[in-house]
């Protein structure tokens, strides 16, 4: 089956996202616990912080959406393969066009140093993944996003699988059952990115 926004936006408002594997297929994953970063407690570590208040970058939202998901492709150190598949890049590329994908860039001195992407649909905002070609860059990008979000109205960030990069955040897992109660109210909640 072709991996299409349609498909998407419905995967999406069910709790299942896509993932590509080695075997050239697309596997659908909806996972039991479930990780998510509640906005109303997310923790900034005090040295982000400082990074953050010293300055030296610029913060764009959806100016490099294909470029940011290129780079989350890329390999890197314990991950030589990708889950992000030509067919990947493409679905969620017409996704972005179409308004429900969206990119958050971290920039310094006109370069894109670091940035991650995700899903909005409704009061959800779903992470896929992130990249970081300098120190904190993508973190620098999740603190944006995560205001933005906020002041948006949003109400769910999935972030799908646990990190201790996310955990550091504040992030928690939950019950399946407990994100699709969550899922439900969060679609019907009116919020733009």
């Amino acid at each position: 089956m072709q991996l299409t926004p349609r498909l998407l936006f419905a995967a999406y408002r069910q709790g299942a996202f896509p993932m590509g594997h080695d075997d050239g297929e697309i596997y659908w994953y909806d996972p039991d616990p479930r990780c998510i970063l509640p906005l109303d407690t997310f923790h900034v570590p005090r040295s982000l912080a400082q990074t953050i208040r010293h300055g030296g970058f610029e913060v764009r939202f959806n100016t490099a959406f294909r470029q940011v998901m290129l780079a989350c492709a890329e390999p890197a150190p314990g991950r030589e393969q990708t889950w992000i598949t030509a067919e990947i890049l493409a679905a969620y590329c017409q996704f972005h066009e179409l308004g429900f994908a969206h990119s958050v860039e971290t920039w310094v001195d006109g370069q894109l140093v670091g940035g991650l992407y995700g899903v909005a649909i409704g009061g959800l905002f779903a992470g896929e993944s992130m990249f970081s070609h300098r120190q904190d860059a993508s973190k620098i990008a999740l603190v944006y996003l995560v205001e933005r979000l906020r002041t948006q109205g949003f109400v769910l960030h999935d972030t799908q699988f646990m990190t201790e990069h996310l955990r550091r955040f504040g992030a928690i897992e939950i019950p399946r059952a407990e994100y699709h109660r969550q899922l439900q109210q969060a679609l019907t909640v009116r919020a733009v990115l």
